[in-house]
């Protein structure tokens, strides 16, 4: 509103001053007019102010009686949740000491159980152990296919999901003695056994301790041994007659002592397994075969050999002293005949020839007895170079074997791997067998050959020896006559 007036006193400026003062009563006119309206108003509105500030007043009276009212309650409150702050405190720190107390007690008490528990299952699997120790113990027993139930009472305290008990203790322990009872006792038992066609038969079974089972089913007596599950099996090849004998004698009660086996069936097993040499052989392959064929035949040619070197050459210095003593007398026809009597015989035709040529000067006697060792010489000679060559081929057939079998080895293991040694066994078996049997032949052949030629050499010396003893001799009768 003041504005409106100073708009319009600017404007009454530029007015005539009559203007202008009618301008300035009317705009005082107009100014008044709403000012008398706006009086009555606010009487009105100061009434109700008035009143409004009577209610303001009372409310806020009211307000703050309310609030004094309050404020002793909230203080009241506050001192009641001081005195409980101050005592939850209290019990806060007795608690916190509690706490720490028994937290301290806590881990002593979980460090002892972690240690109890560590020594209980230490000791469960001591017994554990001990348990499995005396499963393998009664499946190699021999008592157990008598009594089977032992097994199943351990069978309990090998469950992994199961504490043995002080019950459990004992019954390991019950049969741990009644195995050491057994150990030291000789019994007589009927009972259930594999024979050795593999078949369930029902005998005489005798148990000598830990050591050793002997059967005896109808007219036949063997050993037996355990095998897993808790049966006796009879081995397969039975012991000789002498023991058998003994071991009848013995069970029958007339015989104070009886062959066992100490180590626990590991010998009778060694036994039971044994490989023969005819095995051996079958097993080394086709070479085999050839090695022996030149072994058999280098034997018939050594015993030829030998016969006949011993045959042709029996007496020569007897003969050579008869020749001796009738040339000597001047009876040569005496000495031919003699010497005819003995034919084949190297030495003999030797002195033949140079009986027959003794006419002759002594060159020509010399050549003529010469002659006759050389011609001699191929005789004694004779499949000595044969057995050389067999010598030599020997060695180089097992050698021939042993890359075949190695080569069979090397397949198996592109085949299958090397899991398992088994598979193995054939291709290294029939390399070895080859080697060894390549060389058993060879080496006899080559000590045979080595004594036959050594034997071919005293022989020729002989004869030269007395093929020159012969020389000798013509000679000098000759020059006597």
């Amino acid at each position: 509103m003041k504005q409106n007036l100073r708009e319009r006193s600017y404007q009454c400026l530029w007015l005539s001053d009559k203007t202008k003062f009618i301008v300035v009563l009317i705009s005082l006119v107009s100014m008044f007019i709403p000012l008398v309206s706006m009086a009555a108003d606010m009487r009105i509105v100061a009434q109700k102010a008035k009143q409004e500030l009577s209610d303001a007043r009372t409310a806020a009276r009211k307000s703050r009686e309310k609030i004094s009212t309050d404020r002793a309650t909230l203080q009241g409150d506050l001192d009641t949740v001081q005195k409980q702050i101050s005592i939850l405190q209290q019990s806060i720190t007795m608690l916190t000491g509690d706490l720490t107390t028994l937290t301290t007690e806590y881990e002593e008490l979980s460090a002892r159980q972690a240690n109890d528990d560590l020594e209980m299952n230490e000791l469960a699997g001591t017994v554990r152990t001990l348990a499995l120790d005396t499963q393998t113990i009664l499946n190699s027993s021999l008592l157990t296919p008598f009594e089977p139930q032992r097994l199943d009472d351990l069978k309990p305290i090998l469950a992994k999901d199961r504490f043995p008990g002080i019950d459990d203790m004992q019954t390991l322990v019950s049969i741990l003695f009644s195995e050491i009872q057994f150990s030291g006792e000789v019994s007589l038992k009927n009972g259930p056994f594999i024979n050795r066609s593999g078949q369930e038969e029902q005998g005489e079974i005798l148990l000598i301790g830990p050591f050793t089972a002997v059967y005896r089913f109808q007219d036949e007596i063997g050993f037996l041994r355990p095998e897993s599950g808790g049966r006796l099996t009879a081995l397969p090849v039975l012991p000789e007659k002498k023991v058998i004998k003994q071991l009848a004698a013995y069970m029958d009660g007339r015989e104070e002592a009886c062959a066992f086996d100490p180590s626990g069936g590991s010998a009778l097993r060694q036994v039971s397994h044994r490989i023969t040499y005819v095995e051996r052989i079958r097993n080394g392959g086709f070479f085999v075969w050839p090695i022996l064929a030149i072994g058999v035949v280098a034997a018939l040619i050594v015993l030829e050999r030998t016969f006949f070197l011993s045959r042709v050459h029996t007496n020569t210095d007897k003969i050579m002293g008869k020749i001796n003593e009738m040339a000597l007398a001047d009876r040569w026809n005496e000495c031919e005949t003699m010497i005819k009597s003995k034919p084949g015989r190297p030495v003999c035709n030797i002195l033949r020839a140079g009986l027959e040529g003794r006419i002759y000067d002594r060159e020509t006697v010399d050549a003529i007895l010469q002659e006759a060792i050389l011609r001699e010489v191929p005789r004694l000679e004779r499949f000595l170079a044969v057995l050389h060559v067999f010598a030599a081929i020997s060695p180089l057939l097992g050698l021939l074997g042993t890359v075949t079998g190695m080569i069979a080895t090397f397949h198996v293991i592109t085949l299958f791997g090397t899991g398992d040694p088994r598979l193995m066994a054939g291709g290294i078996s029939e390399a070895l067998i080859t080697t060894m049997l390549g060389l058993c032949v060879a080496i006899p052949i080559m000590l045979a050959h080595t004594f036959l030629s050594r034997r071919v050499d005293h022989i020729v010396e002989d004869m030269e020896e007395k093929a020159v003893g012969l020389s000798n001799i013509i000679m000098r009768e000759g020059k006597i006559a």
